[in-house]
């Protein structure tokens, strides 16, 4: 089982497929050389979907030189266990549990 992921920009959002089926989701916007990551779904937990299409989305935003605000609990929970992305987090990213 391979997942494909792919952005479809004018969706804003990162789609992963299996087998050509739409099995998860990651919803964004860009505004001013960021990326903020506000909803994720999968269809499957378990299968490695939301994975790829966090390591997906977060290494094309280092190549295109963005900055990202996890706002979405799962893209804050997975930089937190991956350290070696939290340099890609906006300095001005508020953190999860932390007022605006």
């Amino acid at each position: 089982m391979t997942v494909v992921v792919t952005d479809a920009p004018d969706q804003q959002r990162w789609e992963a497929r299996i087998d050509g089926e739409l099995v998860g989701f990651a919803q964004y916007k860009r505004h001013d050389g960021a990326i903020t990551f506000f909803h994720t779904e999968v269809e499957r937990e378990g299968a490695g979907i939301g994975t790829a299409l966090v390591r997906t989305s977060l290494d094309a935003a280092r190549t295109a030189g963005a900055r990202v605000h996890p706002v979405c609990p799962f893209y804050a929970g997975w930089i937190e266990r991956h350290p070696d992305y939290g340099d890609l987090v906006h300095e001005k990213a508020p953190h999860l549990g932390e007022e605006d």
